[in-house]
């Protein structure tokens, strides 16, 4: 499947309208809702070395089930309150991209921060 980021927020805008959840998808709800589920998706995480996090993550069937579904959830999020918002998700993604290749220039901060 290769859906583009605007097919994905249609289909997240039209799963939304078909519940009649637009009356609880305030800006504040939705970010509220983001930060709650990248805590979940940190929870799998939690206590491990980045060794053991990388490990469970790819070679865990069922954990890596898990995370990717709270994966998708905060990402359902993310489309759902750019939706609200009105933003335009590629267009988001790439200036924000494009302001940050000109903050940090890959010649001067290739494998380092």
């Amino acid at each position: 499947m290769t859906d583009t980021l605007t097919q994905l927020q249609t289909a997240v805008r039209d799963f939304r309208d078909a519940r009649d959840w637009q009356q609880f998808h305030s800006p504040k709800n939705l970010s509220m809702s983001i930060a709650i589920e990248a805590a979940e998706l940190m929870e799998h995480f939690q206590w491990l070395t980045t060794e053991q996090a990388s490990h469970l993550a790819m070679h865990n069937a069922a954990a890596r089930q898990a995370i990717a579904e709270e994966l998708a959830d905060v990402l359902i999020y993310c489309l759902s309150l750019a939706d609200t918002l009105q933003f335009d998700v590629p267009g988001l993604i790439t200036d924000k991209l494009a302001k940050n290749n000109t903050k940090y220039p890959a010649e001067k901060y290739h494998g380092r921060f």
